[in-house]
């Protein structure tokens, strides 16, 4: 699949305020502790920004049969961009070296964009271990397993949410840890 993104246009069908709300409910998602405390993730700055990644990558998978998807879509990557040029320049990089950092976000999130979708076509076992490399490091395939029924569940959720509350940020996101996944 190809990503449908172009840099340099700036749609606007979805107001501001709903693309940072929608970009608010990802980050907040990647940062619950249960992740990094039950999960395995890595509570470092990969580990977050993989996390980040997987859940990014799992609604604009959802985004992709909705009707204005597109245009959201693009909205939410380039306020992804946006973050993640702002964290660099938080950190103290300097001008010369954002755009190289900037490049690489962006390869590593097509790469694993096309890995999580060509795992979840797969099925879960693919998807523990596109999970596995990608987020936990090439380890913890238990954890793994756990991460890749909690994205299959969040893609049910999503794909169950009607699509004007995919477009008003009016949706949630599964919690990570379901009853049944912890027995």
């Amino acid at each position: 699949m190809v990503w449908p993104f172009n840099h340099f246009r700036k749609p606007r069908l979805a107001p501001r305020g709903t693309i940072e709300a929608i970009y608010g409910m990802i980050v907040t998602q990647a940062r619950e502790p249960i992740f990094y405390r039950e999960l395995g993730v890595p509570d470092t700055v990969n580990g977050r920004f993989d996390l980040l990644l997987l859940h990014l990558c799992l609604l604009l998978r959802r985004l992709r049969a909705a009707r204005d998807g597109a245009a959201l879509s693009q909205a939410l990557f380039d306020r992804f961009c946006e973050d993640m040029d702002d964290n660099l320049r938080e950190m103290g990089i300097g001008d010369q070296t954002v755009p190289k950092r900037m490049r690489a976000f962006g390869e590593a999130f097509y790469g694993r964009a096309q890995a999580y979708d060509r795992a979840m076509e797969e099925g879960s076992e693919a998807l523990a271990a596109a999970i596995s490399k990608n987020i936990l490091n090439g380890t913890g395939m238990e954890q793994a397993r756990q991460l890749a029924a909690y994205a299959g569940a969040t893609e049910a959720d999503l794909g169950r949410a009607d699509e004007s509350a995919l477009l008003l940020a009016s949706f949630r996101f599964p919690q990570p840890l379901r009853e049944e996944a912890t027995t």
